[in-house]
């Protein structure tokens, strides 16, 4: 699972995205969108289609959490 974070040259495509298989825990903020996926990025990634992207960051998720109790 990766967290993503695009930020756009105008509105994202939140609908598009929230639709797409395996993303999910969407949010927008002004030219920002952040949101899990798991599995594939293709249908992420075809979701974007037609939006132009400034910049793209992902990071795996895993680990969050394992130290909660440190």
């Amino acid at each position: 699972m990766q967290r993503v974070e695009v930020s756009f040259v105008g509105t994202p495509p939140l609908l598009q995205v929230k639709r797409a298989s395996g993303v999910s825990e969407v949010e927008v903020n002004g030219a920002i969108l952040r949101c899990l996926v798991c599995g594939s990025f293709q249908p992420f990634l075809e979701a974007l289609r037609g939006h132009e992207v400034i910049s793209l960051k992902s990071t795996s998720t895993r680990g969050e959490g394992e130290h909660a109790n440190d």
